[in-house]
C-alpha cells in the first residue's frame, strides 16, 4: 500500500507542476528619441544650465551649436555638436572662474537626468 502512496502523491506533483506557466519576460525599451529631439533636448539644457547659474546669453546660433554668454564680465561659450556616430556632445569654455564652467556643467547633467 505504501508504494500506491507514493506513486499516487507523485502523480498529484507531477500533474500539479505540469500546471505551472512560467512566462518570458517581454521587453520594454522606451521610445527612441531622434536627433533632433535629442539635439533639441540638449541645446535646451545647456540654455538653461548657463540662466541658472546666472550666465547672461548675448547670443544663440543653434546652426552653429553655439550658445555665448557673460557672467561677471567674463565670457562662457556652450558648443552642442552632433558627432558622426549620433552622439551629442556639450562642452562648456570659459575665461572665467573654472567653478562657474563646474556649476554650469553639474546643471545641465541635473536638467538631461544625470
Amino acid at each position: 500500500m505504501g508504494r500506491w502512496v507514493r506513486l499516487a502523491a507523485c502523480a498529484i506533483a507531477a500533474s500539479l507542476l505540469a500546471g505551472c506557466v512560467v512566462y518570458e519576460p517581454v521587453p520594454v525599451t522606451s521610445p527612441q528619441l531622434s536627433l533632433q529631439q535629442r539635439f533639441d533636448r540638449s541645446w535646451a539644457a545647456a540654455s538653461g544650465a548657463m540662466s541658472d547659474e546666472g550666465v547672461t546669453i548675448i547670443s544663440q546660433d543653434r546652426g552653429a551649436g553655439m550658445i555665448r554668454g557673460t557672467i561677471g564680465g567674463d565670457s562662457i561659450v556652450a558648443t552642442v555638436q552632433t558627432l558622426a556616430d549620433g552622439r551629442i556632445q556639450v562642452r562648456f569654455d570659459s575665461n572665467a572662474d573654472p567653478a562657474v564652467v563646474h556649476r554650469v556643467s553639474e546643471r545641465y547633467d541635473r536638467r538631461m537626468g544625470r
